[in-house]
């Protein structure tokens, strides 16, 4: 499996705003099911699940590491989400504190570069998962998992790509070429063998004319935004395609015991010299822009396991169900309607609505989300003016 995971736990949380905020980002909400995300015993939010997924194809006999990198105020929420680990799996988590935001190639390179520096230089493999995902079942990840890991170790760069379920315009594409044959036999699982692609190129969020050309051609995917690489081969990537992202990296030196915090077993990397300057002089991109769209060792495992990134009210209410404290309805069609609320809300003569309340008891400020359904892609915009006009306490 792997020698390291990498989760990227930043974000600004405003696609489901108002429950989720800068703050609070999305990664720290309760993963919604079917069963409400609010009964007893459902309150594992996508971090955890997200944490306990890397555990699981890390290769802890070998001393393998969960590297999370996250923004500096929501430390104290990942240590919090941390505490129900057990001892043992807390013990193979380094918790990186980012200064700035600067998008996911800078956080890969900050992650690769204390890699190769604790490595003492030794080849490893690492793979890049989101904090903010539902993946299930377990069983077809690890073996789909194993299969990047596999190309990892011959120096490719692996992404999954997921099947398309229609032509979305929220999501980057992979067109594939033809299908390759993968080393070393059918993987951990018994009944499944995964399937592997050459990549023909990574393409940027269509329009719904061309995602509907995608989806008619059969040979486009989602593009899942997770990685896999060896750390030698990457950092070589990043060098010669992406210098000015990695170069800033370049004059850290190796944290040593004295750079960590320990709380409750976890290692919080507390002082790195000069990891505020290299946050500072990078460029601020994509992994997809700065690496994947140019590198010519690519390859895609479309994904055997169920796989949404929850992008949109619209998605989380497909995965739930009404969760609000107290709802009172009158008229048929209301049944129609999501209710998310922790105090009373009550719905006359309405049908397809999205009804988000954030009361304000928590003592943050109270906000309201009302949106017709499969129009909740338009919150960017709510958001946008909400910071025109100023009431970034809301984001």
């Amino acid at each position: 499996m792997f020698d390291y995971c990498v989760i990227l736990a930043g974000g600004s949380g405003t696609r489901l705003w108002p429950v989720s905020t800068s703050q609070r980002p999305k990664q720290f909400l309760a993963v919604p099911s079917k069963e409400g995300i609010r009964a007893a015993g459902k309150t594992e939010s996508f971090l955890y699940a997200a944490i306990k997924r890397a555990l699981a194809i890390t290769d802890d006999s070998a001393g393998g590491r969960v590297i999370i990198a996250a923004g500096e105020n929501h430390i104290n929420l990942i240590a919090e989400e941390c505490a129900g680990l057990k001892d043992k799996e807390r013990k193979q988590i380094i918790l990186i504190p980012e200064p700035h935001a600067k998008n996911t190639a800078a956080a890969i390179a900050c992650a690769l570069t204390y890699i190769a520096g604790v490595s003492e230089g030794r080849n490893q493999k690492v793979m890049v998962l989101s904090s903010d995902h539902i993946i299930r079942p377990t069983g077809i990840f690890k073996a789909d998992a194993n299969a990047a890991a596999v190309m990892a170790g011959a120096d490719r760069l692996a992404v999954f790509g997921i099947p398309p379920l229609g032509p979305e315009t929220g999501y980057g594409y992979i067109e594939t070429g033809k299908a390759l044959a993968l080393p070393g036999g059918k993987g951990i699982h018994r009944k499944y063998r995964s399937e592997v692609f050459s990549v023909a190129s990574f393409l940027e969020k269509p329009d719904i004319e061309k995602a509907k050309e995608f989806i008619a051609a059969k040979k486009f995917f989602w593009n899942s935004g997770m990685f896999a690489f060896s750390s030698n081969f990457m950092l070589d990537e990043f060098h010669h395609l992406s210098p000015e992202v990695i170069k800033p990296f370049g004059n850290l030196p190796v944290p040593g015991k004295h750079s960590f915090l320990l709380r409750k077993g976890l290692k919080i990397l507390q002082h790195w010299d000069n990891l505020e300057s290299a946050y500072r002089k990078t460029r601020a991109i994509s992994f997809d822009c700065a690496i994947a769209e140019k590198c010519l060792a690519s390859i895609m495992i479309k994904a055997g396991f169920l796989w949404s990134d929850v992008g949109s009210w619209d998605e989380y209410v497909r995965l739930t169900v009404n969760t609000g404290k107290e709802v009172y309805r009158a008229g048929e069609k209301t049944e129609t309607c999501f209710v998310d609320s922790d105090i009373p809300v009550a719905l006359c003569g309405t049908e397809d609505l999205i009804v988000v309340v954030k009361s304000g008891s928590d003592g943050k400020p109270a906000a309201v989300l009302i949106s017709k359904k499969g129009e909740t892609q338009h919150i960017k915009e709510i958001v946008k003016k909400i910071k025109s006009a100023g009431r970034t306490d809301l984001l």
